[in-house]
C-alpha cells in the first residue's frame, strides 16, 4: 500500500472510541498536491481534536473532504466523513452528523470498501442508540455486520459492544452480557485495548444494572486502567462516573462522591462542559452531609 493511501486508512478512529486525527509522519514521497492538502488538513483538525477545539476540528475536517472530492478520492472522503461525524456526535450536532455519513450511506457516484461502509453504519447505529431511535439503530447494526462479512472487519469487536449496549437497553442483561465477553474476548485476542475498554465497562454497567456492585468495581476498575494508559478523558470520565454509581448501589456515598468529584475534574481539564455538569448534578444529588460508610461484608 502506497504510504499515503496507508496514512490516510488510519484517519479515521473507529466507533465508540475518541479519534484523534492522522498523526503519521509525512510520507519520504511528497504526495500528489490533493493528497497532501488532504493530509494537510487532517493534520490541523487533530491539532484542534488536541486542544479540545471540536468546532475547529469540525471545520478542518469539512475542508479534508472538499479537498478530496476535488479530486474523487473516496478514501479519503470516507475517512474525513466518518470523522466529521464523530466530532458533530460530541458537539450535539446529531443531524449534521447523520449527514456527514450520507456521503457514504446515500446511493451515489463513487463507491466505497466495504470496511468503510461498515464503520460508517456503525457509526450511523451509535448516533441513533443515543437518541433512543432503536429500531433503526438495531438496522444500522446488522446493516455493518452484513458489511463486514463472516471474515469480520476492523469493527468487528466495536459492532459486539454496540450489540450489547443495544441489549442492556433493552433490558436483556443475559444478551448483553453474551456480547460483551465476546467483544473482550476478540479485542484481547487482536490486542485492542480501547475496545476490550469498552467491553468492560459495558460489563460494569450491565453488572450495577444486575445489582452487583463488587463485579462492577472490578470490570470498570480494568477499564479506568486501560482508558489511563490510552491518555483517553473522556473514557476516564466514564469509567469515573461508573465507579460512582457502583459505590452508590453498595452504600458507599463518601466513595461515590469522590469518583464523581473526580469525574468533574477530569472533564473540566479536558473542557467538557456538558460532561462536568452531569458530575456536578450527581454530586449535588448525592447531599451535603455524606459520612463513608462501613465496608459490607467480604469487601476488601
Amino acid at each position: 500500500m502506497p504510504p499515503v493511501k496507508s496514512l490516510l486508512l488510519r484517519a479515521a478512529a473507529l466507533p465508540l472510541a475518541l479519534l484523534a486525527a492522522c498523526v503519521a509522519p509525512p510520507p519520504a514521497n511528497p504526495p500528489p498536491s490533493g493528497e497532501g492538502a488532504v493530509i494537510d488538513a487532517n493534520r490541523r483538525a487533530d491539532a484542534y481534536l488536541r486542544s479540545n477545539d471540536l468546532e475547529g476540528a469540525a471545520r478542518q475536517y469539512r475542508e479534508a473532504i472538499r479537498l478530496a472530492r476535488s479530486v474523487e478520492d473516496a478514501e479519503s472522503i470516507a475517512a474525513n466523513a466518518i470523522n466529521l461525524s464523530i466530532v458533530y456526535q460530541r458537539l450535539g450536532r446529531a443531524d449534521d452528523a447523520r449527514a456527514s455519513l450520507a456521503l457514504l450511506l446515500e446511493p451515489g457516484q463513487l463507491s466505497y470498501s466495504s470496511e468503510r461502509m461498515a464503520q460508517a453504519a456503525l457509526r450511523r447505529s451509535v448516533l441513533d442508540m443515543d437518541e433512543r431511535r432503536t429500531a433503526s439503530a438495531n438496522e444500522w447494526l446488522e446493516r455493518a455486520a452484513a458489511y463486514c462479512g463472516q471474515r469480520g472487519c476492523a469493527v468487528s469487536t466495536a459492532i459486539q459492544n454496540v450489540r450489547g449496549q443495544l441489549a442492556l437497553e433493552a433490558g436483556r442483561l443475559d444478551q448483553a452480557a453474551a456480547s460483551a465477553k465476546t467483544a473482550l474476548n476478540m479485542s484481547r485476542s487482536s490486542g485492542d485495548r480501547a475496545e476490550a475498554a469498552n467491553a468492560l465497562r459495558l460489563l460494569g454497567a450491565i453488572s450495577i444494572r444486575a445489582g452487583d456492585a463488587g463485579a462492577a468495581a472490578a470490570y470498570l476498575g480494568e477499564a479506568l486502567a486501560i482508558d489511563r494508559e490510552l491518555a483517553a478523558p473522556h473514557k476516564i470520565y466514564l469509567d469515573l462516573i461508573a465507579l460512582g454509581r457502583a459505590s452508590a448501589l453498595r452504600g458507599d456515598r463518601a466513595a461515590a462522591r469522590s469518583f464523581y468529584e473526580r469525574a468533574r475534574a477530569v472533564s473540566e481539564a479536558d473542557r467538557d462542559a456538558a460532561a462536568a455538569a452531569q458530575a456536578r448534578t450527581l454530586i449535588e444529588a448525592l447531599g451535603d452531609n455524606v459520612q463513608a460508610s462501613q465496608p459490607a461484608p467480604g469487601r476488601p
